[in-house]
């Protein structure tokens, strides 16, 4: 028997597979194919808005997609620098062969994990509580349980034109059988759908009048374990065109040919992430559409058109990719389809990611309603530590919504629920500047710690980092610089900054037009790494923001910690609006808070609540 066993081999199975075995279980990751583990079917992409501060997040709790996109990067950037802290991001184009390739290393070389290579068609399940898998030849495999992460492979078929194929991704098998079962022992299922854009031969492709688009400057990573990286120089150039006339008017022209708007699709499709069709549909003011030319891999001859998803035919199809600047005379390797496939219904999880229906049973990634990459690493992850804290008969660890976009992300799943693939969005986390880029760590790591994620010789470089970040600010405070000093005659001139009196350095980096970089210049107190400096910079600056948010934050935690036991039948509460009751016994929330932002529950159905609960003895210091 099994500690965990993991079904699925993509972003969310691997994190998943690896925290529990590296927790301490014994675990089983099965797979429809070994050499599809941890592949990149769609754009072969890590990070961008939010989605790059997950990854931070990932590995400060001790994950492993940050790790390897550094091992494999083909461009680095740092985006929204001239914005604030709250909104900067990585983003990395990865090299999709090696990111596999590497990924499947770490997993073999893993103790305690096993991988198999077979489909499972059904849970083993006695009174509501799953205790294993059913594989498609009537093979039964125990173990104590069992994490679903099987993507868009669920009764999935893909979609050009008005025709399809009963196929996963990359031409690889449907997994038959299992949403069926799922929703015989009650699980809802719903149909999503999502695409990806054609790959198309890279000497078939003019790129000289293409706006090139590099990577950026410096020592950029997504592990805070990362030593070595790639120089700017031999990073490969991305290159951004736009759409034309002749795009819009084809499209226009051919619509109907459309799977989506021929009537083929049943799923629904992401709202945030379009095809181009329907992007000339919905925005039809627009004249124009951006898109961006990458590379897939140095071992491939191939580019992708990043924001060309689309279900049209081949035939229409290759007259779209004709009309774009630069691809005149290109030839199509794969050309671009549409993928249906089934997810269960979020709202029938806990924010620890187990399922409300069948105990034992965790879900992550694309069959709780997500899409991406990043989202889907992120529940494997965090199903991973919960399904291990299950077994060890421990509370589970639900990250709050001012602690990590994973928290935002897995809340907003289990309270609001989805209709739609949902992708993570800064717009959708209210305390932005809490959760930055810089600061994962910070938030996280003693979380990735405590459950056995983080080493001990990882722990105390992040303890050492945490101390020589209070010892900065001190020094900072200490320090001053004269109004007659050298420094101050150069901020007249250079900044346009003048000191009226003596300041220290704390002081002077409040201002936003002086940085830590202008004081190294005049002195050699500032002898500290770069991320600490710039983490104490970003402090210092933002320190009146930073405060407003956490107090915000500390006054919704008082609503977090009005628990709600799980089996209230909230038929029972007199006064509750009729929505309200049925929304509340669909969700069961933990607290009043999570009560707060479920749809259809109004704040006279809190102040209901509240006053439930100080009936029934629990304090309310509202």
């Amino acid at each position: 028997m099994y500690d965990v066993i993991v079904v699925g081999g993509g972003h969310a199975g691997v994190e998943a597979a690896l925290s529990s075995a590296r927790i301490g279980m014994s675990t089983l990751l099965i797979t429809l194919n070994k050499e599809n583990i941890a592949s990149m079917p769609c754009n072969p992409s890590i990070g961008g808005p939010a989605k790059g501060v997950i990854v931070r997040e990932i590995d400060a709790l001790g994950g492993q997609m940050g790790i390897n996109t550094d091992q494999t990067y083909l461009q680095m950037k740092m985006l929204n620098t001239a914005k604030g802290p709250g909104v900067r991001c990585l983003r990395a184009q990865s090299d999709k062969l090696l990111y596999k390739r590497n990924m499947q290393k770490v997993l073999q070389e893993q103790e305690r994990l096993e991988i198999k290579e077979a489909m499972v068609t059904g849970l083993i399940c006695e009174d509501n509580v799953c205790h294993g898998v059913v594989l498609e030849n009537g093979e039964k495999i125990v173990s104590q349980t069992v994490i679903l992460t099987t993507g868009t492979y669920l009764e999935s078929r893909t979609l050009r034109g008005h025709s399809f194929k009963i196929e996963g991704p990359d031409n690889e098998p449907s997994a038959k059988g299992l949403s069926k079962h799922l929703a015989e022992l009650g699980v809802p299922i719903q149909r999503l759908k999502t695409g990806t854009p054609p790959r198309i031969y890279t000497d078939s492709v003019d790129f000289s009048n293409m706006e090139i688009q590099p990577g950026s400057e410096g020592n950029l990573a997504f592990s805070y374990t990362t030593s070595e990286f790639v120089p700017l120089e031999k990073q490969r150039l991305c290159y951004l065109i736009h759409t034309t006339d002749k795009t819009k008017q084809i499209i226009l022209e051919n619509l109907e040919k459309s799977a989506m708007y021929g009537g083929v699709v049943e799923g629904i499709g992401p709202r945030y992430c379009p095809s181009i069709e329907d992007k000339i549909v919905r925005f039809s003011d627009k004249e124009r559409h951006q898109l961006f030319v990458e590379p897939e891999s140095e071992e491939l001859d191939t580019v992708y058109l990043q924001g060309f998803s689309t279900s049209m035919p081949e035939d229409v199809q290759l007259e779209m990719i004709h009309s774009l600047p630069g691809f005149e005379n290109a030839r199509v390797k794969i050309f671009a389809y549409a993928i249906e496939y089934d997810a269960i219904d979020p709202l029938t999880i806990w924010p620890s990611l187990e399922n409300k229906i069948i105990k034992n049973l965790f879900t992550a990634g694309q069959i709780n309603g997500t899409s991406g990459y990043e989202e889907a690493a992120a529940q494997g992850l965090m199903a991973g530590i919960n399904a291990c804290q299950k077994i060890k008969g421990k509370e589970p660890l639900i990250l709050q919504r001012d602690e990590a976009y994973i928290g935002v992300m897995i809340d907003d799943l289990a309270t609001k629920g989805t209709k739609e693939p949902y992708r993570m969005l800064t717009s959708r986390a209210e305390y932005r500047l809490i959760l930055r880029h810089d600061n994962a760590d910070l938030r996280l790591s003693k979380y990735g710690h405590d459950v056995g994620l983080l080493s001990e010789d990882r722990y105390k470089k992040f303890m050492d980092k945490v101390k020589a970040i209070d010892d900065l600010k001190e020094l900072l405070k200490e320090y001053k610089f004269k109004k007659s000093s050298e420094f101050c005659d150069w901020l007249k001139n250079e900044k346009n900054e003048s000191i009226e009196n003596s300041l220290s350095y704390y002081e002077l980096l409040k201002r936003p037009n002086i940085s830590y970089k202008d004081i190294q210049r005049f002195t050699d107190k500032l002898n500290y790494e770069d991320e600490v400096l710039e983490e104490v910079e970003i402090q210092i600056k933002f320190a009146g923001y930073i405060s407003k948010e956490e107090k915000a934050a500390q006054n919704s935690k008082k609503l977090e910690n009005l628990v709600l036991d799980k089996d209230i039948d909230y038929n029972t509460i007199d006064n509750l609006a009729l929505e309200a009751r049925q929304k509340l016994n669909k969700v069961k929330p933990l607290n009043i808070g999570q009560a707060s932002r479920i749809s259809g529950v109004n704040p006279s159905d809190i102040s209901i609540l509240l006053m439930y609960l100080k009936m029934k003895g629990v304090k309310n210091d509202e």
